[in-house]
């Protein structure tokens, strides 16, 4: 499974920033995708993740109410809409496949800074 993120940059606090995730390759191998970020020293966290199929979402707290994910599966592509950003949001961000054993394909990263 290869994985190509896109659409970061530099945005102002209170500004929304849309990030796309297009998988390709062995996409069947995977049910879930996630999005995760790494801020400079600190360890990398899911920020969200969405199954292929049904309904099953999940927001870390820190991003609840702001950022929201959400899938195309006819372009095997998934999104991650942030809003409201916090300069605290700043980090690269990872899109990533896996299944109910865990995330094992991973993107490039795509930089993401909020400037107060």
């Amino acid at each position: 499974v290869q994985l190509q993120a896109s659409g970061g940059g530099l945005v102002q606090a209170g500004g929304s920033l849309r990030l796309s995730c297009a998988a390709s390759g062995r996409t069947f191998s995977t049910n879930t995708m996630g999005w995760f970020r790494q801020a400079p020293g600190k360890e990398r966290r899911l920020v969200a993740a969405i199954r292929w199929t049904g309904g099953s979402i999940y927001y870390a707290d820190s991003v609840k109410g702001r950022f929201t994910i959400s899938r195309d599966n006819a372009k095997n592509t998934v999104y991650l809409q942030m809003n409201s950003l916090k300069p605290e949001d700043t980090a690269v961000y990872y899109c990533a496949a896996g299944s109910d054993g865990g995330f094992n394909h991973w993107g490039q990263g795509t930089q993401v800074t909020v400037s107060s």
